[in-house]
């Protein structure tokens, strides 16, 4: 496992993470898409959050069991809380995942580009569907 040191833009949300990371993620959700992110999921021991949560702004969106955590200052979303699974991701064996997903592209040491990437096929999912 390495401990990777992570910060939004401007250095206001900061924070750690402890994994061996072997790919990032990529969504097709509208947000995602637009956002840029390469995520990588990790469980709640693995990530220390150093700025208070409450430091941060909140944004939910479609199911709203979603939270995405930006950076005040410089808008940047270094980690969120995954959305719950859907009724069809349910019924398709998907289980609920309750950790983190990080913004690996606010990690310092870390190079995504060298990373396989694993796509997410967001757009397909409805909230209630």
């Amino acid at each position: 496992m390495t401990r990777y040191s992570g910060s939004c833009h401007c250095g206001f949300v900061r924070f750690s993470v402890t994994a061996d990371i072997d790919h990032a993620r990529v969504c097709n959700c509208s947000i995602c898409h637009k956002r840029g992110t390469l995520i990588f999921r990790v469980p709640d021991d693995a990530l220390t959050i150093e700025t208070p949560l409450s430091d941060l702004t909140l944004y939910t969106w479609g199911s709203h069991t979603a939270k995405d955590y930006f950076c005040p200052r410089c808008g940047i979303l270094p980690f969120r809380r995954p959305s719950a699974p859907s009724r069809t991701e349910r019924a398709a064996g998907v289980t609920e995942f309750d950790g983190w997903a990080i913004n690996l592209r606010c990690l310092e040491g870390l190079d995504p580009a060298n990373l396989p990437i694993r796509h997410i096929p967001g757009a397909d999912i409805t909230p209630d569907g």
